[in-house]
Order: C-alpha cells, then structure tokens, then sequence
C-alpha cells in the first residue's frame, strides 16, 4: 500500500530545500536521483522502496488543490510536491511526512494531508536505509502485480489522474494488464481517470465496512479471485441466469437537483505544418461559458494556462504517438475536458470529452448548443458530436455510489459525413423532428434534436434508431 504526502509551497524547493527535507529521516546519505532527475526514491536493505519523491511541480492554474485534495494552498503560482510512502515498510509513512512538513516550512507552504504536519520534522529511524538501485528506481510503483492486473492502492480524497498513476496505468497497459485501483470509503474519482477504467479487467475498487469490497462505477460487490478483485456470484443466480451481488453502499443515494451538462466530439484536421490543436475545445468553451478553459495539463493537477499553441507543441514533439491532455475550467464553472490527439490516414484527429457542473439553481445552456456545434462544424472540420444531460454532481467528481446514466439530448454530424451519405439519408431520419441544418446551405451539418430528460431513458431507444438508419442497418 502507498501513502501519499504533499508539500504546497510558494517557493520552489531549491536542492538544497530537498536534501533538508529528506535528511529530516537521519544523518545517512539517503539521496540520490533517477528518471533524469524526475524521482528521487529510498529503499531500504532488501530493496523495498520507501519513499518516492517527484519533480515539484509549478501550478499556474486555480482551484486544483481545491478541487483534488480539499485544500487551500499559497497563491498561484505555487509549487506541488509529491511523496509517496511504502505504508507496508516501518517507518516509510513518518518519513514521507517528515520530509514534507520539512519542505513546508523551508519553503513557506503547508503540507497534506493535515496530519503529516504532526510529524514535527522529528528525525525518523533511518537504519538499513539507502539509494534505490536501477532498474527499480524507473518503474512504476504499484502495490500488487500478477498475470491478470496491476493493483495500486490509493488514499487521497480524490483519485487523480497524477503523473504516477498515469505511468502505472501506461506500464499495465504494455503488459496486457488490467489496472485495478483500490480506495477507502468516501473517496471520489476524476472523470479523467473514469475514462481509463472502462476496460475490462480494470476497476476502481472501493473498501466497504459491509461488503468487503465493491466497485465504484458498477455497484458489483467484489473478492479477491484467481489473481484479480472479481465480481462475487448473488445469492439467487443461477447457471442459466447468472446475476451479481450489488453493495448497499453503492444503492444509498441522496437525491439532489444538480446536473451536468456532457459533450463528446471528434474532430479531423490535414496533418499540416500550420494545425493549432485545441481549437474546438476553446471554442465551445467559450460558446458555453463565456471564457477560455482555465488551464491543461498532461497529468492532474493541470499546471498550465490555457494555451492552444504549447498544447500543439506537446502534440508536435510526441507524434507519432497519441497524446492525452487534461484541461480544466475556472472554479466557479467547473468544467473538466480531455483531449487525446492521435495521427490517422484521415489526419490529425482530436477526440474530446467535456464535461460542465451546474447547481439547483444554474440551468445549463442548452439554447447556445446549436450555436456552438456549428461553430465547430463551419471553423473546426466537426465529424460528430453528442451531447448529453444527466443528474450528477456539480463539482464533476464520480462518487462511489449510483448515478443516473445521461440521456442524449442532442448529436450532430459534420458536413463532410452529411455530404457522403448517399440519397439524402442524413436528412431523413424516423424521428419526429427533422434535423436542423448548420453552416452553409450547400454542405451543411446537420443537428438532430433528441428529449434529452435526464429521468426518460426512452431517448437512448430515439438515439439507436436514428444510428442504425444513418448506418443504413
């Protein structure tokens, strides 16, 4: 099991600050650097890493402590500091807390979690304690490994799509793994990482007094089988009729009058010297919101201000290998996208999912959809587009207990699919209401307005039907 500890700091903790921080365990010489200076990490003996400590971070964007850990750090800009302790090795957790309460005072910040503070900056038993040899250093950190998943324990109030884990998810990945990510009760998960999650056998798995354990996203209650947490048979199933235990954790809901507003589109570029990625999100931000995303990154916290140009760059320098960026809204609109950009015979394709909050109180915009889709169609080459409401949490976070599925309230196809369909299919559909033309009359794109009321699913049935005819099926 690791435990992670963090140092927010207005100043950048210099070397100097680092060595404090990690001699804060003991007189030894505990220190030494791998990744190309990325990560610092101690084993002791046999080993066993203990602490894992990561590049500090320099956060320019509002709101991310807040948002990921329910904590009020320096000023932006500030810097980030992760520790992770091996919970499973004496002595790791104090000295992850040590080195980060060291940090905090040097370098004028706090620590989080609260607690770790406690340590004092005593000095921690360090006995036994050294460098971490190659190649361990440069792998990635998981808790459990067998031939069916990695297992990676995470206590945060918010399971982040950080750096690390999104290095252990990649690691599992090239092995044929599953990623399977356990938490304690209470913790909620970040769309970025729900989406990593959706195949099989990777699961976020959530400790509970009750059943054991259970899965977050699904309600299924789980056990530790063949090498894998695994759904556990219910009482009343059958070989004929197989059926699975669902958590009364996971049934307990407390209903609220929030929403959200859920958008997924793909957009096709020529691959061109002078492409600028990020275009289309920025727009229908903007079209919604009435402002620009407020910051992106490639790993959670986002560190960066919003910036269409350096996004490319980004994209530019790991072609032709797809990119995966996070981007953020400011904290009174949560607003939360992703964006993974991959090169296809097609082009550049940018496949993004965006998701906004809104209270009792906020309705969404859903009269500025239409204006926004033909943004996207007449400026940003829009393939399709579909938009979803659905009862769910302002703040975005996934809570580890049942929420209504979105329920489609609008899809859009771009002028190029509209244009190759032949006898005028796209525009002779069997719903009620035909669509409504975006663009120019020549080639438009077309809007299909669906119900789009979050308590009747009948609009998934008006959504199939109009797929299957505008696949011709």
């Amino acid at each position: 099991m690791t435990k992670d500890v963090i140092a927010l700091t207005q100043r950048m903790p210099d070397p100097a600050t680092m060595l404090a921080g990690l001699l804060s365990g003991g007189p030894d010489n505990l220190v030494d650097t791998t990744g190309e200076g990325a990560v610092i990490r101690l084993c002791d003996e046999e080993g066993r890493p203990l602490v894992s400590v990561e590049a500090p971070l320099l956060v320019q964007v509002p709101g991310e402590a807040e948002r990921l850990l329910g904590a009020t750090p320096p000023p932006v800009p500030y810097w980030w500091t992760e520790a992770r302790a091996t919970t499973g090795v004496e002595h790791a957790e104090r000295l992850a807390g040590a080195f980060a309460a060291r940090l905090a005072t040097l370098a004028d910040g706090s620590a989080w979690p609260p607690e770790a503070a406690a340590h004092n900056l005593a000095v921690v038993k360090s006995e036994g304690v050294s460098v971490a040899p190659p190649p361990a250093a440069g792998q990635a950190t998981v808790d459990v490994l067998t031939d069916k998943v990695a297992v990676v324990i995470q206590d945060r109030p918010v399971v982040a799509m950080t750096a690390w884990l999104s290095d252990a998810y990649q690691t599992a990945a090239n092995a044929k793994l599953g990623l399977q990510i356990v938490s304690p009760p209470g913790t909620t998960l970040s769309p970025a990482v729900r989406d990593s999650l959706s195949h099989w056998p990777s699961r976020w798995v959530l400790r509970d007094e009750r059943d054991g354990y259970y899965d977050g996203l699904t309600g299924a209650v789980l056990s530790w089988q063949d090498g894998m947490f695994a759904p556990v048979a219910s009482p009343d199933a059958t070989d004929d009729a197989p059926r699975t235990q669902l958590a009364a954790s996971y049934q307990e809901v407390t209903a609220t009058d929030e929403h959200q507003l859920a958008i997924t589109f793909r957009t096709t570029h020529p691959a061109d010297e002078r492409l600028v990625l990020g275009g289309a999100l920025e727009a229908i931000w903007r079209e919604l919101t009435g402002e620009p995303p407020a910051g992106w990154g490639t790993a959670e916290p986002a560190t960066l201000p919003w910036s269409p140009r350096q996004l490319t760059d980004i994209a530019y320098e790991r072609a032709p290998a797809p990119t995966w960026f996070v981007v953020v809204g400011s904290p009174d609109r949560p607003g939360l996208a992703t964006i993974r950009v991959k090169r296809t015979k097609a082009g550049v394709e940018e496949y993004v999912t965006l998701a906004f909050g809104y209270g009792p109180d906020e309705e969404p915009p859903v009269d500025a959809l239409p204006r926004a889709a033909e943004l996207l169609a007449t400026r940003h080459r829009l393939t399709s587009m579909l938009i979803q409401i659905r009862k769910a949490r302002r703040d975005l976070a996934v809570p580890p207990h049942f929420e209504g599925p979105g329920v489609p309230f609008a899809f859009v196809l771009g002028a190029e699919e509209v244009h190759q369909m032949p006898n005028g299919r796209a525009r002779n559909t069997p719903l009620s209401q035909p669509p409504v033309p975006l663009g120019p009359k020549a080639r438009p794109a077309l809007y299909y307005l669906l119900p789009g009321d979050p308590s009747d699913l009948s609009g998934w049935q008006d959504f199939e039907r109009l797929m299957r005819h505008l696949k011709g099926e």
